[in-house]
């Protein structure tokens, strides 16, 4: 009975991280440029009562073994890169990316150098493109006072009208990784490269395995509300059956306890 009260409550913890991820998946809902995430579950070790092909005679093994679970654990949570849905704004400054790849800020304190996904940018008093938090663009692109108009193609190239005509200014680059599951999320829409993920890549937008650009447009978030609920459901129900598992274990425990009373 022990085993299984024991068993039973690493349930409750897996189901419980369950929950929380699809928690944070639901509140980010209308987060431009958030990547759900998905929970591996893996089994704990097993006690091996009988080891299979134990010896059970001179010239006889048993085909198969005794071996007690103990209960699982969250083995890993990642981020899905699917592709969110286009949200059109008609912001010259909002930018979409339409495949792979992720757009290279750099953060206003410590000058480290991140990814984002999200593209809701603006103009700070200096005229560079930044987003809302302070973050620059990298490679930095001033946009000068005397611009009447902004394009940005979807190769990234970043051209101005002026009364003088056409010119161009900046060059956007994307960044891609061998492994973006491995990222690290940092907040602010913000991801980190790790040994996991791999160094960044840079490559103009448009290359071989990177995205286009897509100007006045944001990617909303790519989480789909009826399926989460589905998985709260399904989740909800495996918390429930893990809390009849101790209950039931616990009734048998306090009948021993009365017999040996």
């Amino acid at each position: 009975m022990l085993r299984a009260l024991n068993t039973s409550s690493t349930g409750l913890e897996a189901q419980q991280a369950n929950i929380d991820r699809i928690a944070n998946d639901l509140a980010n809902v209308n987060t431009d440029g958030y990547k759900r995430e998905t929970t591996e579950f893996h089994d704990l070790m097993y006690e091996n009562v009988k080891d299979p092909g134990a010896r059970q005679g001179a010239s006889t093994v048993t085909p198969v073994g005794i071996q007690k679970g103990m209960g699982v654990k969250v083995g890993a949570n990642h981020k899905i890169f699917e592709q969110g849905s286009t949200k059109i704004t008609n912001n010259p400054y909002d930018l979409m990316i339409e495949g792979k790849g992720f757009m290279q800020v750099k953060l206003p304190n410590t000058g480290e150098v991140v990814y984002t996904r999200a593209g809701n940018f603006k103009l700070d008093p200096q005229g560079r493109v930044s987003l809302s938090n302070g973050a620059l663009l990298e490679p930095a692109v001033i946009v000068p006072p005397e611009a009447s108009s902004v394009v940005i193609g979807p190769n990234g190239a970043v051209k101005i009208f002026t009364t003088e005509g056409e010119s161009q200014i900046g060059q956007i680059q994307l960044a891609n990784f061998v492994n973006p599951q491995g990222l690290m999320s940092i907040g602010n829409n913000f991801y980190k490269s790790t040994v996991g993920s791999g160094g960044p890549k840079q490559s103009i937008p448009g290359e071989i395995g990177s995205g286009t650009i897509l100007q006045g447009a944001l990617e909303s978030s790519n989480v789909n509300v009826a399926n989460s609920m589905i998985e709260m459901i399904g989740a909800q129900r495996a918390y429930e059956m893990n809390t009849r598992v101790m209950g039931v274990a616990d009734k048998m425990l306090e009948a021993t306890t009365n017999i040996v009373r």
